[in-house]
C-alpha cells in the first residue's frame, strides 16, 4: 500500500510517501504561513524522486487540527479532492498525535496565540482530550500529567524534545473518513479559529 501523508496545519510543511510502513521518501521544513505556496512544488518534487505518480497512492492521511485556520485547510482541501477524484481512501489524525508520536506518556503544547495553548496529554499516540488553556495554567497541566513535552516548550520556560513527524505520521493510529466531504478541521472554538 502506498500512502501519501501531509500536514500543514501549524508551522511546518509534512510530506512524506510510505511504501506500507516504510518511509520511501520525505520532507519536514518550517514553512509557517508559507505552506500553501510550496506544498505542490515539493509534493511534485517528492513524488518524482520516489518514482510514483499521484494515481500510485492508495491513501492519504492528514492532520485535522488543531492548528491554524488556513493552514489545516491546506492540506485537508489538496486531500479531499485527491480522495473523491481519484477514489483513494482518506485518513485522519491530530497534529498533537503527529507531534507525540507513540510515546508512552507525552504532553504536546502548541502556541494558540492571545496568551493561550492547544494542550493535549497523550498515551501510545492516544489522546483523551484536546484543550484550550490560558498559559498561565500549563504549569498547572503539566504537574497533573506527567510525560514527554513535544512542542512549544517556550511557552513553559521548558526545551521540547523533538518530534521525529515522519516516523509518527505512520505510527499513530488514524481514523479512516466514511464521508470524506463531510471532514472539517478540528477546532476547539469556532471563535478560536480566527485567532491562530
Amino acid at each position: 500500500m502506498i500512502s501519501l501523508c501531509m500536514d500543514s496545519a501549524y508551522k511546518n510543511l509534512i510530506l512524506g510517501i510510505y511504501k506500507d510502513d516504510y518511509l520511501l521518501d520525505g520532507i519536514s521544513i518550517e514553512a509557517f504561513k508559507k505552506q500553501s505556496e510550496t506544498i505542490f512544488v515539493e509534493l511534485n518534487k517528492l513524488l518524482k524522486k520516489v518514482n510514483l505518480d499521484y494515481k500510485d497512492i492508495d491513501r492519504v492521511i492528514i492532520t485535522d487540527g488543531p492548528g491554524s485556520y488556513t493552514g489545516i485547510r491546506i492540506a485537508m482541501t489538496i486531500a479531499k479532492v485527491l480522495c473523491t477524484q481519484m477514489k483513494k481512501e482518506l485518513h485522519c489524525i491530530s497534529t498533537m498525535q503527529l507531534y507525540a508520536g507513540m510515546d508512552p506518556e507525552a504532553n504536546v503544547i502548541l502556541d494558540a496565540r492571545s496568551k493561550r495553548a492547544y494542550v493535549a496529554h497523550l498515551q501510545s499516540g492516544i489522546s483523551d482530550k484536546i484543550e484550550i488553556l490560558e498559559v498561565n495554567q500549563l504549569n498547572d497541566f503539566l504537574e497533573k500529567h506527567p510525560g514527554t513535552l513535544y512542542g512549544d516548550g517556550y511557552l513553559v520556560n521548558q526545551t521540547e524534545e523533538k518530534s521525529d513527524f515522519l516516523k509518527n505520521f505512520i505510527q499513530v493510529p488514524s481514523v479512516k473518513i466514511e464521508n470524506i466531504h463531510a471532514l472539517v478541521p478540528q477546532y476547539l472554538k469556532e471563535s478560536d479559529a480566527y485567532k491562530v
